[in-house]
């Protein structure tokens, strides 16, 4: 199942606690890492809305703000959402998770992750989540072994293989501890290289360069999907196999991609989500 289908599923999840919350019109605040541009994932969860019966405008109001890759925004947006207040707030990718997270207890969250909920704080357990946060993980971290299997098989045989990463991202850590100790066992060595603005993806393929490797993987993380075209003309030119998180990548013109998804069960208040893979 595409991520977009994901979250058309989180669209129809969602409607229930709006009915129980709201006696009038509900506010969802749709709180996203990435940028507007981004509408092809928001277009299918909207049309889950629809099919639930809650269409914009006529029986709920949709307010969104969007991070732009730039994750320093994110709490002030969620204060915002929590002075208002909505009735409840879907996240993009885990900045924003994390961000509503912290901003309140009360008011039911829907996020949309690539990592670990347990382990980075979002909920008790997959099964019973607890409190009011719930929603969907790609678990992509966890894939970065088998990225790693896919360069070799592209190719690659360098002993040294670089990674970018953003080190401001949530995603970074976890998904980068899994592919180093991957790494490890094949007898290879990760070399970082990080990013976190457009100016810092030029620096760090010039550095990518001076290493000669001929493989390079590139971790997940909201600011660089948003970044994808530039990153793809990059590895382009730098003439080596690449594997990139996201099919989206592979859209742009990049080599290859692999993801996996799944759902996390029940919240309180909020419906459950049935695990089943991408």
């Amino acid at each position: 199942m595409r991520r977009r289908e994901f979250i058309k599923v989180v669209g129809s999840t969602a409607a229930w606690p709006l009915v129980a919350r709201s006696t009038s019109m509900p506010v969802i605040g749709f709180l996203s890492s990435l940028s507007q541009a981004e509408n092809q994932l928001i277009a299918a969860w909207r049309r889950g809305l629809s099919e639930t019966g809650y269409d914009e405008g006529k029986n709920v109001t949709i307010e969104s703000r969007y991070a732009e890759g730039k994750y320093d925004r994110l709490a002030g947006f969620a204060a915002e959402f929590v002075r208002r207040p909505v009735d409840l707030i879907v996240a993009q990718a885990p900045p924003a998770a994390l961000a509503a997270k912290v901003a309140t207890t009360t008011i039911p969250i829907v996020f949309i992750v690539g990592l670990d909920p347990v382990a980075a704080g979002l909920v008790a357990s997959l099964n019973q989540p607890g409190g009011y946060a719930t929603g969907l993980t790609l678990i992509t971290g966890p894939l970065g072994q088998k990225r790693l299997e896919i360069l070799r098989e592209l190719g690659c045989k360098s002993r040294v293989v670089p990674v970018l990463a953003n080190p401001t991202g949530p995603d970074s850590v976890p998904e980068i501890r899994d592919v180093q100790a991957a790494a490890r066992a094949m007898g290879l060595e990760l070399r970082l290289v990080n990013a976190s603005t457009p100016d810092e993806i030029d620096t760090a393929f010039m550095t990518i360069a001076q290493l000669h490797s001929d493989g390079l993987l590139v971790a997940t993380d909201p600011f660089f999907t948003i970044q994808r075209e530039r990153i793809v003309q990059l590895a382009t030119k730098l003439g080596v196999p690449t594997v990139y998180p996201f099919r989206e990548f592979v859209v742009a013109g990049g080599t290859s991609s692999n993801v996996v998804g799944c759902m996390t069960g029940r919240s309180a208040g909020l419906s459950p989500l049935r695990m089943r893979p991408a």
